[in-house]
């Protein structure tokens, strides 16, 4: 794409300056101006494919044929791969017979009921109940497919994604298939039934008939709805909205203690959120934390976009989100020192999952020497801090079984029409990660055996969704998902390619044990793209929970350990076998980091009027739609 193109795709209101990915292809970029306007033809063509994604949940109908055409293919001429899964399916199939004799014949092999007898580490499974014939029989006849269909994912050949996608929708369906998903199946639900005369099951039949006709229950009615207000019950930390634009608020939060550290920190959440994931209920509250500590802390509340943002682009969300706050904080702390005597004060800067990736843009391009970019303006940075937050996409976990070209095109066809992606759709695919959690377990416990989930802070941020605009949504997909653009030099920020190895601030690095989104060791590879000195935790959890992990929290433990700056790297199978492990939160380590990297605390200064434009939380984070 031409400059001059992307300034005529650019709404006037916004800024001019391009983000351009030297990968991307001119016309891969369908949004804006008269790329908006539809042949017959091409209208015909997007609505059949958007008239299919039901049917699919949403996933591209020509990528799950072609995983399983590239299986299949590879599959009927491999006739030595065929004899080796009939070989392997024989086995389990045996298996399965053997104990199953073992457990009903009064004379069985005492060894094989032992085995069969033991307890599982599967949470489906867990239950003493699926010890006892037949239930053992039917888990270790489920495991045995599992092993089957995990070796029969994959057939030489075949590319590594269409494998994965095989492996893992192998693994949707028998989630969904499971014993543990039944009501003659599963002990526990029978034992539940016989203890409750059947009453449970009857409330699990009121839940069913209330979700699937959309009715709020008595639980949401007297306890559950009013606990998780946002302003009240979340996001209560006091502050104020000190910058609104068209697409961010940015919210400095009052001192709690009598001395602060000058150095203010700006922490930028993911746009695929709400930013109170990071100041939920007062007792897990980041914000609350941080202030307590001694920190002024300043936070970007992205807007909740509409149809009339579909042309948002990264550019816009790098210069109206980071660039703009960084340069209100700027001037406010320029004029909070001068009046002390002393000089405009630099940031540390957080950023959290895909707020972490857009902020290490910014910092790569701030960084790099000889830059056009106009950062006079702008605060210096003293450290960067990245939560979950990839830099390379090489291996981008799960999520990345559902970003191929097709997929991508598929999205753009959905979201030309609203301008958007809605929060359903993304949540949908949260979903899809989660299956056995988030859907199988939860719907057996809830209609099965009655039993409603208490809803939790985090439950109600989850619930809280956002939207991404149609064009910076396809364009962040195919930068950093599918031309991997920020690890290979190639993405550009004012005309120019950006590289991490600019970046010469001090970086606390945070990866979560258990994370499909940010998997830690993809994180991990910030190590391989700069030099400069990174200290990484790697902390238990997943992408949620493992960051919102207040002191106090039962059984959370991280490791953690620090690169000099040009130091060797290690694999990070090596380095966390080398990293010393510590017991707690390790929010308390990354205070330490900040305030070694600050200077002394100096008396608090309250918010001046003249910046306040409203109160905390804010009036975008407040912004919800129904689609």
């Amino acid at each position: 794409m031409s400059k001059s193109t992307a300034h005529a795709l650019a709404p006037q209101a916004l800024r001019p300056t391009p983000v351009l990915v030297a990968a991307v292809p001119p016309q891969a970029v369908k949004f804006g101006g008269a790329a908006m306007q539809e042949s017959p033809t091409q209208r015909l063509d997007r609505m059949v494919h958007t008239s299919m994604a039901p049917l699919t949940g949403g996933l591209s109908a020509v990528s799950l044929a072609l995983a399983t055409a590239d299986w299949a293919w590879h599959l009927a001429v491999s006739p030595g791969r065929q004899l080796e899964l009939a070989t392997l399916a024989t086995q389990l199939a045996g298996s399965t017979l053997r104990e199953t004799l073992s457990n009903a014949l009064p004379n069985g092999e005492p060894e094989a009921q032992a085995a069969i007898g033991t307890a599982d580490d599967d949470p489906r499974f867990r239950h003493e109940a699926w010890a006892q014939y037949p239930f053992n029989v039917l888990r270790s006849g489920f495991r045995n497919a599992e092993t089957f269909w995990a070796e029969a994912g994959h057939v030489a050949g075949m590319s590594a994604h269409h494998t994965e996608m095989t492996r893992f929708f192998a693994r949707q369906w028998l989630g969904l298939l499971t014993p543990a998903n039944s009501l003659l199946t599963n002990p526990v639900v029978l034992q539940d039934v016989a203890a409750s005369g059947g009453a449970h099951l009857v409330q699990g039949l009121e839940h069913w008939l209330h979700d699937t006709l959309g009715l709020p229950d008595a639980q949401d009615e007297t306890t559950a709805l009013p606990a998780t207000q946002v302003g009240r019950d979340l996001a209560v930390t006091p502050g104020k909205v000190v910058l609104r634009n068209r697409l961010i608020e940015l919210i400095r939060y009052t001192p709690q203690t009598a001395a602060v550290h000058p150095e203010p920190v700006l922490i930028v959440p993911s746009w695929i959120m709400k930013y109170y994931i990071l100041d939920l209920s007062p007792h897990n509250s980041m914000v609350k934390y941080l202030v307590e500590q001694g920190h002024t802390v300043y936070m970007l509340s992205w807007r909740n976009p509409d149809a009339s943002d579909h042309d948002l682009t990264l550019d816009d969300y790098l210069h109206l989100g980071i660039f703009d706050a960084l340069r209100a904080i700027g001037r406010m702390s320029t004029s909070s020192s001068t009046a002390a005597g002393g000089e405009r004060q630099p940031v540390h800067a957080m950023g959290y999952c895909l707020g972490g990736t857009l902020l290490a843009v910014a910092a790569a391009a701030l960084g790099r020497s000889g830059g056009t970019l106009d950062a006079a303006d702008l605060p210096p940075l003293r450290s960067l801090s990245l939560l979950a937050a990839q830099t390379d996409f090489s291996e981008p976990g799960e999520l990345g079984l559902f970003i191929d070209e097709s997929q991508v095109g598929l999205l753009d066809e959905v979201t030309r029409g609203k301008g958007y992606l809605t929060g359903e759709q993304m949540a949908g695919s949260f979903q899809f990660l989660h299956s056995r959690d988030l859907v199988w377990t939860r719907r057996m416990r809830e209609y099965l055996m009655g039993e409603r989930e208490r809803r939790t802070d985090l439950m109600a941020w989850n619930a809280d969704t956002t939207r991404m605009p149609a064009r910076m949504h396809h364009e962040y997909l195919t930068a950093f998902y599918l031309h991997n653009a920020l690890a290979t030099s190639s993405y550009r920020v004012d005309g120019r390619a950006v590289s991490l190895s600019d970046i010469h601030l001090p970086v606390f690095l945070v990866g979560t044990e258990r994370d499909h989104i940010s998997p830690w060791r993809s994180v991990y590879k910030l190590h391989h793209l700069s030099d400069t000195e990174i200290t990484f935790v790697l902390t238990s959890g997943g992408h949620n929970a493992g960051i919102i992990s207040e002191p106090g929290h039962a059984h959370r433990s991280y490791r953690l350990a620090c690169r000099a700056d040009h130091g060797p790297w290690l694999e990070h199978q090596e380095w966390a076998q080398q990293a010393p492990e510590y017991p707690g939160s390790w929010w308390p380590a990354w205070h330490t980091w900040l305030a070694a990297r600050s200077s002394p605390p100096q008396p608090a200064q309250a918010i001046p009027a003249r910046d306040v434009m409203g109160e905390a939380p804010g009036e975008y984070v407040l912004q919800c739609y129904t689609d």
